[in-house]
């Protein structure tokens, strides 16, 4: 079976969906990069939760964004630094938002994709977890710094 555009693109989305799940899961439980991979790819992708079944992830995709995550975290973790305000490092910021600055992180320094695709992207997992829409404003400033400083050319 071939895959239309359209599905291989809502299959990346959800890559990115799962990548900032496994990078929260990782901090949160100590469990190794490929454990998570793993558990992922065999239990969550396509799962079924109270009915609703979850969408299939490019397992490509979601392994490249975590592995570049974890291997690039310092570098990631400082640029991420940078685009908050001084009394706001890192470190004291929500895990999800954490997890998902190293996942957007990783694709903007480690991929091709374009960065406003990228900011875009990632704004929809935002909303994902903080439906209410607080978090938006500040995420998107957040990548939108970032996306500036890593890929200038781009902007």
């Amino acid at each position: 079976m071939t895959l239309s555009n359209n599905d291989k693109r809502k299959m990346r989305s959800a890559a990115r969906l799962y990548s900032v799940q496994a990078l929260f899961q990782m901090e949160a439980s100590g469990q190794t990069v490929e454990h998570i991979l793993v558990e992922f790819e065999n239990h969550r992708f396509g799962a079924i939760y109270e009915g609703d079944e979850m969408i299939e992830g490019d397992s490509k995709h979601f392994r490249k964004t975590v592995d570049d995550a974890v291997n690039y975290q310092a570098e990631i973790d400082q640029m991420t630094d940078r685009a908050l305000v001084a009394k706001w490092p890192i470190a004291r910021i929500d895990p999800t938002l954490r997890a998902l600055f190293r996942a957007a992180g990783a694709e903007l320094t480690h991929s091709t994709t374009p960065p406003k695709v990228v900011i875009v992207e990632f704004m929809d997992v935002c909303t994902a977890f903080f439906p209410d829409g607080k978090e938006s404003k500040f995420v998107n400033a957040v990548l939108d710094h970032m996306a500036r400083e890593a890929r200038p050319e781009a902007f």
